[in-house]
């Protein structure tokens, strides 16, 4: 299935409109990946365990998605957006949305 943050796929017409579909996930922060990654901030460079953690909450967030277009009997999903949110008392959690419309081309 294509997805893609532009409004078309280039070259090929869309002949039907199934509606916005979605797909979210919530991730807790561990507290040992807190502990390493304001070491890493202290030190300097990059925190690769957060960064994995952003990569897979958003393949999982865009495979929701994805199931949930294919449901609706979709072939690709155009317009997509990704937006970060933390969540929780002291920023504890990390939520990926994504969004688009389904389409059929």
């Amino acid at each position: 299935m294509i997805v893609t943050t532009t409004p078309t796929v280039e070259g090929r017409a869309i002949h039907g409109y199934h509606g916005i579909v979605t797909g979210e996930v919530i991730v807790g922060a561990n507290i040992f990946r807190d502990l390493f990654a304001s070491i890493t901030d202290i030190v300097g460079g990059r925190s690769g365990k957060y960064e994995a953690v952003l990569a897979r909450a958003r393949k999982e967030a865009i495979a929701e998605m994805k199931r949930e277009a294919m449901d609706l009997g979709a072939t690709v999903v155009v317009g997509v957006d990704i937006d970060y949110e933390v969540l929780g008392q002291n920023g504890s959690m990390l939520m990926v949305s994504v969004s688009g419309t389904a389409v059929t081309i």
